[in-house]
Order: C-alpha cells, then sequence, then structure tokens
C-alpha cells in the first residue's frame, strides 16, 4: 500500500453516478478500495492509492456515464493527486469548482458535477 493517498468523497445522486465518478479516476489511481456499494447512503467514500506523480487522464467529456443527479465531490489528498482527480474529472463530466483549501501537504477541493 502506497503513503499516499486520494480520498474523494461523493454526496447527491445515485449509486450508478458515485459510481461514474469512481471510474472516472481509476484510469489515474488504479482500483480504489471499494466501489461505493450502499444504496441507501447519502454521502459515499473511496480511497485510491496515489501514484507520487499522477498524470491527469484525458478522456473526452462525456467518456463517463451520463449522471442522474448532481453530484458533489470532495477530493482531498497531495496537491499532485487532487490536480490530476480534477483535471480528469473536467474531461469527463460537467464540473464547477466549489473552492478549495490547502495545508502544508494536502490539498482539497470541492467540485459540483452536473448532468
Amino acid at each position: 500500500m502506497s503513503d499516499t493517498q486520494l480520498t474523494v468523497t461523493l454526496s447527491g445522486g445515485g449509486i450508478d453516478d458515485a459510481r461514474a465518478v469512481v471510474r472516472a479516476l481509476e484510469g489515474v489511481f488504479g482500483a480504489p478500495d471499494g466501489l461505493p456499494s450502499d444504496e441507501r447512503a447519502t454521502v459515499r467514500t473511496a480511497t485510491f492509492d496515489s501514484p507520487a506523480t499522477p498524470a491527469a487522464s484525458a478522456a473526452p467529456r462525456g467518456a463517463g456515464t451520463a449522471l442522474s443527479a448532481p453530484v458533489t465531490v470532495t477530493v482531498q489528498g497531495t496537491p499532485q493527486a487532487v490536480e490530476a482527480a480534477s483535471e480528469t474529472l473536467t474531461h469527463a463530466f460537467t464540473v464547477r469548482n466549489e473552492g478549495s483549501d490547502s495545508g502544508d501537504q494536502e490539498r482539497e477541493r470541492q467540485l459540483l458535477l452536473v448532468p
């Protein structure tokens, strides 16, 4: 297991929306600790082991599954991992940046993915 992780928190939308977002990140970060599976959950999380220097995937917009509803995604990890995740999601979905916060060695960014 890597010492560097990317944590993704998802709210809004359904289970299929959460899985589509997680799958969009697999090309950069590999398989997560598990796909979101609780259909009744209002907040879902996935954790990825992050490569030291992740590179964003340039999949064309719409390459992911269409979302059924807006999904709020918070990505947290190293600055490089958060940037790669944000760029990857921007290529796969229609995204609004809702803000970010930076610490000494970690960054957090909130995105709104819209259908």
